[in-house]
């Protein structure tokens, strides 16, 4: 899949860097919630390595409270329009709403990354209506209740069939195949044994011949495990966007550029042997 001046391929991963517009994220939100410091925030990590900058203006975690669609469009819109009045770097919008995406691609944006998958009312054919690729996460129940008590009859086989279904919905709306990515969703609706699994057998995914996105970067499931804060979660966030890259993801999404973008010159090399 080509976007912009990138190729995705499984042996060479590119660095998603986050750029939360929002004052609530987990990790960064209220740092760059003005537009220089988003501004800022994206060229460093541009310098940084990553390809591909992700941009939010809604928080998705745990427990987070809905964001109106005038509030998400006042944070994300100037942002977009800033930041490709100045760098030809692939922009992706993570959004659920329709008329955000449909701004913010008016406003240079080239990727749709949306965590309830193009589900909501008019996505699929803003998405169709632009052509621009879109990457459908997996996602059980919403993230106000998505952690309350996340239960499958078979881990896989559910989130499969969950892809093949809104596939399906993608191309039905006049959404090409060749412009869908998958995310499995680490950390939504998910247990942390749930989390493991996936990443343990991610290369499953390769199934659906799309790339894959995958978002661990300092989430609980590494907090967990290690004992260590959101700011404190850099060496599990490194491992596990290591085997990641070696089980063939395409974007790696992460808070911390430059590390990240170390690891996969690894992991890359080791891929082409």
């Amino acid at each position: 899949m080509q976007i912009r001046s990138i190729t995705l391929s499984t042996s060479q991963p590119q660095v998603m860097g986050i750029l939360n517009v929002t004052p609530d994220s987990f990790s960064d939100g209220g740092r760059h919630n003005t537009l220089q410091a988003a501004l800022e925030q994206a060229r460093a990590m541009e310098e940084a390595g990553a390809t591909i900058i992700d941009i939010g203006g809604e928080s998705t975690r745990p427990g987070a409270p809905d964001v109106s669609l005038d509030e998400e469009l006042e944070r994300v819109v100037p942002v977009v329009e800033a930041l490709r009045a100045q760098s030809d770097i692939v922009i992706s919008i993570d959004t659920s709403k329709a008329p955000v995406m449909r701004e913010t691609l008016a406003a240079g944006g080239d990727l749709i990354n949306d965590v309830r998958a193009l589900q909501e009312p008019g996505c699929r054919e803003v998405v169709a209506e632009y052509g621009v690729p879109v990457c459908l996460m997996h996602m059980q129940g919403q993230p106000r209740t998505m952690q309350t008590d996340p239960h499958y009859e078979d881990l896989f086989t559910d989130i499969e069939t969950f892809f093949t279904r809104q596939i399906a919905a993608c191309e039905a709306a006049g959404i090409s195949r060749d412009k869908i990515l998958l995310d499995p969703g680490f950390g939504f609706g998910k247990t942390q044994e749930h989390n493991y699994q996936l990443l343990n057998e991610l290369e499953r995914f390769h199934r659906f011949n799309m790339p894959l996105l995958v978002g661990m970067s300092r989430k609980s499931m590494i907090g967990n495990l290690t004992g260590q804060p959101v700011d404190k979660r850099l060496a599990g966030s490194l491992a596990v966007a290591t085997i990641a890259a070696l089980k063939g993801a395409q974007i790696i999404r992460v808070h911390d550029v430059e590390e990240t973008a170390d690891v996969v010159k690894v992991a890359s090399y080791i891929n082409t042997l």
